[in-house]
């Protein structure tokens, strides 16, 4: 298994901790739950799309909510009261919880669950005021080009 040293992310990124943190809490990979299975897939540039596998439930036993900057996650199976006999069990609809630290300006737009598989969609949409934008640099050349504009 392979150690990386997080260490320059903590000197030289300024109000980044939460992100370092994060980085390293992932790192470790503990408590990082397998059940159920998801993937998480770029639809485009500024969407997203999280899948996961949840066969057995039913939509009225999941709840999904969305608060500030994380997204949850939760399956309550309800117990069955037929009585059965398994020769093999490979089906484990049981109860779960999920949460997604999602990053700035991400938004949940929407849910479907259709053949035991749940599908959120989620944009990212960044504030105009907080895109990047060019900066000019002011300098001689910039002057001449600003004095030949006037003179047309």
């Amino acid at each position: 298994m392979r150690t990386f040293d997080l260490t320059p992310l903590y000197r030289s990124a300024i109000g980044f901790d939460r992100l370092a943190q994060m980085l390293n809490d992932a790192q470790r990979g503990d408590s990082t739950p397998s059940y159920p299975p998801y993937n998480i897939e770029l639809v485009s540039e500024d969407k997203y799309r999280i899948v996961m596998a949840l066969a057995g439930f039913d939509r009225s036993e999941i709840d999904i909510t969305f608060e500030r900057d994380s997204l949850h996650v939760v399956g309550r199976k309800q117990k069955d009261t037929t009585e059965r006999t398994y020769l093999h069990r490979g089906i484990a609809a049981r109860d779960f919880e999920q949460r997604f630290q999602l990053a700035n300006h991400v938004k949940v737009t929407g849910a479907t669950f259709d053949n035991g598989m749940l599908n959120i969609e989620l944009v990212r949409e960044v504030p105009e005021a907080l895109k990047p934008r060019k900066i000019v640099i002011d300098g001689s050349d910039n002057v001449t080009a600003l004095e030949q504009r006037q003179a047309a």
